[in-house]
Parts: structure tokens; sequence; C-alpha cells
């Protein structure tokens, strides 16, 4: 029984059409989309799983985190961290640029992401999402600074973005 194209399959086939595509992004947004399916399962845990309401934190922006900010910004951080794609990441719900160590080598991208933006729309159950954003990492750097990161908008190498709710759908470019 043929269950037509799956996310992994739809990647590698478009990487085979396109030569700007390679195996480190490849995996690195079949990462993503793995990451964003964990948080739409934490998501519609809800208050079952405890996760709704305050997490008693400040983030970068100086707005009250969620217990589900916390919970997705991990999740994305877990993903992020295994695929051994990335040289470091952002994300909105941290004040520092977080290095990821590889034994041999350093990661070719950069990850921006918020990983629950809209998150106190949570608790009144209106549907929220993930935002992210990857750049490649400058030919010459072994540790990103925050100006690495900022960057204009025609450098990204692939955005994209999940919307939580009744179904998850992620969008990328």
């Amino acid at each position: 029984m043929d269950r037509g194209l799956n996310f992994a399959r739809f990647l590698i086939e478009h990487k085979k059409r396109s030569q700007r595509i390679d195996d480190a992004l490849v995996s690195l947004v079949n990462d993503m989309s793995r990451a964003c399916k964990h948080i739409a399962i934490a998501i519609s845990k809800g208050a079952v799983g405890n996760y709704l309401g305050d997490a008693d934190a400040i983030n970068v922006q100086g707005e009250k985190q969620k217990k589900l900010d916390v919970v997705s910004n991990q999740i994305m951080i877990d993903f992020a961290e295994r695929s051994g794609n990335l040289a470091a990441l952002v994300s909105e719900e941290m004040d520092e640029v977080h290095p990821i160590a590889h034994d041999q080598h350093s990661g070719k991208y950069l990850l921006i992401f918020d990983p629950l933006d809209g998150s106190s729309n949570a608790d009144v159950n209106i549907s929220v999402g993930t935002i992210f954003s990857v750049l490649r990492c400058p030919d010459d750097c072994m540790n990103p600074i925050a100006a690495d990161f900022l960057r204009p908008g025609t450098e990204q190498v692939c955005a994209g973005y999940a919307v939580y709710g009744p179904s998850t759908m992620l969008v990328l470019t």
C-alpha cells in the first residue's frame, strides 16, 4: 500500500532537483519538522500535561514566559543539537547565543527561532506557532556570536513556521 509522499521523502526528492540544497540542510529541516511534531504533542496535552500557565520567568523580550514556552524551547534545542548541522542557535527565550559543540567539526548552519509565538493564546485555546530561520554560518566562524545572526533576509537559506491548532501545519520557504 503506497502511503504517498511523506515529509522526509519530499525533502530528499526536492534535493535531487535542486543544486542549492545539501544533505546537511535536508537533515536540519527534517529535524525541525520532528521538533514541531513534538511541540504539537505537548500543546495537545494542555492542562492535563500541566503545560498551561506561567513559568515564573521572563524572556529576553521582557515578557512572562509560559510553561509551554520553556518546554517548546527545550524541544527545539534538543532536536537542533542532535542534528550535527548547526554551529549555534538563538531563541527568543534565551539571552545569549547557544553554541553547539561537536567532536571534530562545527556545523555549517545557524538557527534562529521563536519556539512558541503567541504562547499566551494557548491558555485560551487559540492557535499558536513556531517560527524559524536558517542561515549559513560564516566560513571562518568557529564560535558564532550574536553579530553572525544579524544578517539581511536575503541571506536566509530556509525559513518556516508551524501553526498548531485543530491540526498542525508546517510551511517552508
